[in-house]
C-alpha cells in the first residue's frame, strides 16, 4: 500500500481542471480533492488529486487515479455504491482495477471513509458538468 501512495505525485491537482470535487471521511478526518477534465461524452480524460489520508485512504487515491480516465458519472456512481455494499459485507469487492490490495482494510471500519474519498470527490466533481442535449 506504502508504494500505491508514492505513486500518487503522479497526479498533482493542477489548476486547468475545471470540474472540482472534495471529500472529507468522517470518521478520521482524511480529505482528498479532485480536478477532472472530461471529454464531451462527460468521460474523465484528465485529473489531479490533493490528498491528505492515511496510507490506506492514500492506497484507494492511487488506485482510482489509475483506472478513472474513461470512467462517466454513472460509473463512478455504481462503482462508489458497489464499494459501501462491499464494506458492508453485503456485496463483492467493486470491478476496479487491483481494488483486492484493499481487502485487509475492509476489517478497520475506521478506515472505510478514507477507501470511498476519491469515489466521493469524483462524484461531486462530475454531478457539476453541464447536462448533456
Amino acid at each position: 500500500m506504502l508504494a500505491l501512495a508514492v505513486s500518487l505525485a503522479g497526479y498533482p491537482l493542477l489548476t486547468d481542471l475545471p470540474l472540482s470535487g472534495e471529500a472529507r471521511s468522517r470518521t478520521c478526518g482524511s480529505t482528498l480533492s479532485v480536478g477532472l477534465a472530461c471529454d464531451s461524452a462527460g468521460r474523465i480524460e484528465r485529473l489531479g488529486l490533493r490528498v491528505a489520508a492515511c496510507a490506506v485512504g492514500q492506497a484507494s487515491a492511487a488506485l482510482f487515479a489509475r483506472a478513472a480516465v474513461g470512467s462517466d458519472a454513472s460509473h463512478i456512481a455504481a462503482t462508489l455504491a458497489e464499494f459501501e455494499r462491499w464494506l458492508a459485507d453485503e456485496g463483492p469487492l467493486p470491478d476496479w482495477p487491483e481494488l483486492a490490495i484493499l481487502e485487509p482494510a475492509r476489517a478497520y471500519p475506521g478506515r472505510h471513509g478514507a477507501i470511498l474519498l476519491p469515489w466521493i470527490a469524483a462524484h461531486d466533481a462530475l454531478s457539476k458538468l453541464p447536462a448533456r442535449s
